[in-house]
């Protein structure tokens, strides 16, 4: 079956704006902390989804049986993010993309351990490869000086891919049915009243007052670009193709990461990160084979 260019074009833009959105976040990091870039995003999601609803008339009606739902998944989220971000202060953008793109392997063993879903041979040889190459990675070819110090910012990196799959897992049992752009402003409000108390000071506010207009195109590019608009591709892109053909759009991402990183960030690209991330997108293939 044939698709239109405007039905390629969806997840094609969602996964740039993702692959992207690492190297916004990590020039961010010098002006902000990483509850204040995630606290400036979610203003940004919120308006974007906002008008999103409203353009496509939606009706703001919130059923009370879904509130614990969306708090619940509000709280993983901002684990999520916050350890995510907290580990790219000391990782670079590159190795975080590469990092995230295992999580199709982390999600397949959880479910195996948790729900004791099956995983054939070749899945479990695709694991094995991924984080094989995962570790060649992080230890820039020498495994055995992987340590807790010198790759701090990695594992925390690593760990966020836990916490996402912990939220995929979670959303299986929460069901809401609403438009895609109506549970991502819900779930949004939740998250930024959560982090209010704990975000919001003397310190926090100086620091906002004082962002130059490219940190300031960046959080505009991480609310409204990666948090609504890719969102929302996304979501339509799932109803318009089979699921697999979309989900493989996602083997780009760290490839996008990669080379805004190097255009962005000065970051260098080595023949030892492309090879084994190469081998990290082989096992995760094998992994997400029926």
């Amino acid at each position: 079956m044939k698709y239109s260019l405007t039905q390629i074009s969806k997840p094609l833009a969602a996964v740039v704006f993702w692959g992207a959105s690492f190297v916004a976040t990590k020039s961010l990091l010098d002006s902000l902390t990483p509850l204040g870039i995630i606290y400036i995003r979610l203003l940004f999601g919120i308006a974007t989804a906002f008008v999103i609803a409203i353009a496509r008339k939606r009706s703001f009606s919130l059923q009370q049986k879904d509130v614990k739902g969306i708090v619940v998944l509000a709280v993983i989220s901002i684990a999520h993010l916050w350890i995510q971000v907290t580990g790219m202060q000391y990782t670079s953008a590159s190795n975080t993309g590469w990092i995230i793109g295992i999580v199709p392997v982390i999600m397949a063993i959880m479910g195996f351990a948790i729900y004791r879903e099956k995983m054939n041979a070749v899945q479990v040889s695709g694991a094995a490869i991924a984080f094989t190459g995962l570790l060649v990675l992080i230890s820039n070819g020498n495994i055995f000086s992987i340590t807790l110090i010198s790759n701090f910012g990695d594992l925390l990196v690593l760990g966020s891919a836990f916490t996402w799959s912990i939220y995929s897992f979670v959303g299986r049992k929460v069901t809401l049915s609403y438009p895609h752009s109506l549970t991502i402003l819900y779930l949004f409000i939740s998250m930024l009243v959560l982090l209010s108390p704990i975000t919001i000071s003397s310190e926090f506010i100086n620091s906002v007052l004082a962002l130059s207009v490219i940190d300031w195109g960046a959080l505009a590019f991480l609310g409204i670009l990666c948090s609504g608009v890719a969102y929302v591709f996304w979501a339509e892109a799932m109803n318009e193709m089979p699921g697999n053909r979309v989900g493989a759009f996602l083997y780009l991402e760290p490839f996008v990461t990669v080379f805004t990183a190097w255009l962005l960030l000065n970051e260098d690209i080595t023949l030892l990160m492309m090879v084994s991330g190469i081998v990290i997108i082989i096992g995760v293939i094998m992994v997400n084979r029926k």
